[in-house]
């Protein structure tokens, strides 16, 4: 009885391993690797829209303009004011006489020629230029810094492209009055992210670096290599299973996002295929040998 134990023992564990060589591809999802709603931070007229949905776009490309001509306006005073630099020689020229007019008169004072009074008077006379020379400079930097909010106030009505990516699609037109709803949304294709949705049973044996091979859900679909990035490490109770993101390289855009997939982990598929063998003791190994010699019956006995 004993022999036919381990006989079935055996039997149990290689029909075990091939069920689980037989492990089905894991489910997925191609998505883009960033996505936005791209918007205005002021409310506005639409002037011009300069891409369509389906261009690529690069950072900072301009994607639309809003009615800017009193901002406009606002910069070209601004420049003049801040370029504007009359005062400020006026002011230096004033200090410098002033401070020759000081030298002489204490020079006068010192041969007796002029009064205290008078080199006094002249003292104050050249500290007040001095004063008004720093004022105009101050007024110089201020105009600077009217001239650079100024500017900031008409970059706010240029909507551009925050990452490169691709236009997903177009929601408004020449004309239309936007203050809160997005104008652009603006897609990431390069790189594409993976989401593999794995049993509970593979949690720990899938690692960050690891490649999987990725066939998408498409006639002919090629099987693509990706890197595991993330792995989660919470596994949701309702569907017993834990979600993995790998990259997935695609420099000339030829792989479509939104597609569903299959996902094969390589190592995890490996170690699948290639199961270590069960531990029998020596004892049990002479008698399911003995059991399985021809001529014997299983109770171990010759058969007649």
């Amino acid at each position: 009885m004993r022999k036919i134990t381990s006989v079935l023992f055996i039997s149990a564990v290689v029909t075990g391993f091939s069920a689980t060589a037989a492990q089905p591809p894991l489910r997925c999802v191609i998505e883009p690797d960033r996505a936005a709603e791209i918007g205005s931070a002021v409310i506005g007229v639409i002037d011009a829209i300069h891409v369509e949905r389906g261009d690529i776009v690069r950072e900072g490309q301009l994607l639309a303009q809003l009615r800017s001509q009193v901002e406009r306006a606002s910069v070209s005073a601004a420049e003049a004011r801040a370029q504007a630099d009359a005062d400020i020689r006026a002011a230096t020229a004033n200090y410098e006489f002033q401070r020759q007019k000081l030298a002489r008169t204490e020079e006068l004072m010192q041969k007796n020629f002029v009064s205290m009074q008078a080199v006094e008077q002249v003292r104050t006379e050249t500290s007040v230029a001095e004063q008004k020379l720093a004022q105009a400079r101050e007024q110089k930097r201020v105009a600077k810094q009217e001239l650079e909010f100024a500017q900031a106030q008409l970059n706010l009505r240029s909507i551009r492209a925050p990452f490169d990516g691709i236009v997903a699609d177009r929601y408004v037109n020449v004309g239309e009055r936007v203050e809160v709803k997005p104008m652009f949304r603006v897609a990431t294709v390069d790189p594409l992210r993976v989401e593999i949705i794995a049993p509970a049973a593979l949690f720990g044996s899938i690692r960050k670096g690891m490649l999987a091979h990725v066939t998408p859900d498409v006639p002919g679909g090629p099987s693509i290599e990706a890197k595991v990035v993330l792995v989660d490490k919470l596994i949701d109770a309702a569907s017993n299973t834990f979600r993995v993101r790998a990259e997935l390289p695609n420099s000339d855009g030829a792989i479509p996002s939104g597609l569903r997939c299959r996902a094969e982990v390589a190592e995890v598929a490996a170690n699948a295929q290639a199961p270590s063998a069960p531990v029998v003791s020596p004892q049990e190994t002479s008698q399911s040998q003995a059991a399985l010699k021809p001529g014997t019956n299983l109770s171990g006995n010759a058969a007649k």
